[in-house]
């Protein structure tokens, strides 16, 4: 029986969000996130569902309060709603919240199930309300089948965020719209630099990269923001809309890191922990899972060695007119 310690870094930050991607693999190929012609990873180099079952149980009793799902898209991983399934047990017996981030495809067909097993909220990635620019960014995704996902969520009663990446040149001028569609359906929204992870062919980050300064100063001019003392357990800062109610967030790794009150982790679908986004430090846990198949209690030992390492913060930086701390991995395979 393992005993249930706070994980707790080396800078006394209690880490109690994991993020896990159960799959690389996505139905988009959005331009800031992968290349047209992505080579995703063998099938045999993922975790297997009951290995991600097994790791992500190990760290909810080691005090994990939040447990995000993420990609690629995790809705396209097979059987992965057996997942959510056995993680929604642990609801209420040691896990507070359970949760994840989707681009809104498969929504329409698992959204009821979802919401049957306790999960509240989901994340849902749109950078555009046009179509033609959706189809743009996305390369292969349809708008109107998100907008029906998003739909369908709602009706089932899952509380929707919209996570939409600043892109200069791109989104700059929907960013009203934007927040004016999301203030109709009672969604809040949060806009996110744009990050400097993998190789994604021709887009060059530096031209396309938004800073939030200027985002919020130009919403200041329409809204009257309020800040807000929120935490929802990750990385974004929050402004109350005071002429509608809704709430904004702002996720801002380049133009003000939120290192100092970094909770999380991230474990990838290949079963290697980040313990930091910006970093390459890791640790490998599929090796050690397979190597040891019934000691549970090695694998949490790994974790708080793990944990022990993370650094005080990431090194991403634009203001060099220059991309500084660039990630060689791409977000799919670390989690979006």
């Amino acid at each position: 029986m393992l005993k249930k310690p706070t994980l707790v870094d080396s800078f006394d930050r209690p880490i109690t969000y994991l993020r896990v991607s159960v799959t690389d693999r996505c139905d988009f190929r959005c331009t800031y996130c992968m290349s047209e012609n992505m080579k995703f990873l063998p099938k045999r180099d993922l975790l297997t569902l009951e290995e991600l079952d097994r790791i992500c149980s190990i760290f909810i009793r080691l005090g994990v309060r939040k447990l995000r799902v993420t990609g690629g898209e995790p809705l396209v991983r097979r059987d992965i709603m057996d997942f959510f399934r056995n993680m929604s047990k642990h609801l209420g017996r040691g896990l507070d919240e359970l949760t994840l981030t989707t681009n809104g495809s498969q929504l329409s067909r698992h959204a009821v199930a979802l919401s049957e097993m306790g999960i509240r909220r989901v994340n849902v990635s749109l950078d555009t309300l046009n179509d033609e620019k959706f189809s743009r960014i996305t390369r292969w995704g349809r708008f109107d089948q998100v907008i029906q996902g998003i739909e369908a969520a709602k009706t089932a009663g899952l509380r929707i965020k919209i996570n939409t990446v600043a892109l200069k040149g791109f989104n700059e001028d929907e960013l009203l719209s934007l927040v004016e569609w999301c203030g109709r359906r009672d969604f809040d929204i949060t806009f996110i630099e744009v990050m400097p992870m993998g190789d994604i062919g021709n887009m060059a980050r530096l031209d396309s990269f938004w800073p939030l300064s200027d985002v919020r100063r130009r919403l200041s001019k329409a809204y009257t923001l309020v800040d807000l003392a929120l935490s929802t357990g990750g990385p974004a800062r929050y402004v109350k809309v005071k002429e509608t109610g809704q709430k904004i967030g702002f996720i801002t790794p380049l133009t003000h890191n939120f290192c100092e009150s970094c909770n999380r982790v991230r474990l990838t679908c290949t079963g290697e922990l980040f313990m930091c986004l910006g970093q390459e430090d890791r640790a490998d846990f599929r090796q050690l899972m397979r190597a040891h198949p019934e000691q549970d209690e090695a694998v949490a030992q790994a974790i708080h060695q793990a944990i022990s390492r993370k650094p005080k913060g990431h090194d991403f930086d634009y203001s060099r007119h220059d991309v500084v701390g660039r990630m060689s991995r791409h977000m799919s395979h670390t989690g979006g």
